[in-house]
């Protein structure tokens, strides 16, 4: 289940690092993404 949301997220989400945006500097929301996305890929990969 989150192979497949790993690769919504890839498909839908922005990527703030190809952004180069620092994570000291993001918003609330952009933090909330990351964090989402850093649960989702940690989720798939075990």
């Amino acid at each position: 289940m989150y192979k497949i949301l790993a690769k919504i997220n890839k498909a839908i989400l922005p990527s703030f690092t190809k952004q180069g945006l620092d994570p000291i500097k993001a918003k609330k929301w952009q933090k909330a993404i990351i964090a989402w996305r850093y649960f989702v890929t940690v989720r798939a990969l075990d």
